[in-house]
């Protein structure tokens, strides 16, 4: 099961962070947020197709290296 860890404003920080988790050797995948139909118009993702820059996106890891994680963001 994959868990949210941090949330991005957009494509290129959500990448930032999946090449540290990585490079510290936990599995990271990075999927856009998808905002409710009734959310207000031009907001980051409304009406615009999945993996635009400025989407805000979602970073998660695998629910057993959130520890890992914790420890990775400490020593930040």
């Amino acid at each position: 099961m994959w868990v949210e860890i941090k949330k991005a404003n957009n494509l290129m920080l959500a990448e930032m962070w999946k090449e540290l988790f990585e490079g510290e050797g936990i599995p990271t995948r990075i999927w856009p947020v998808r905002r409710s139909p009734g959310a207000l118009e031009g907001g980051p993702s409304a009406g615009l197709p999945i993996g635009q820059e400025f989407a805000t996106y979602s970073v998660q890891v695998p629910r057993d290296k959130v520890h890992v994680i914790e420890d990775v963001l400490r020593k930040l």
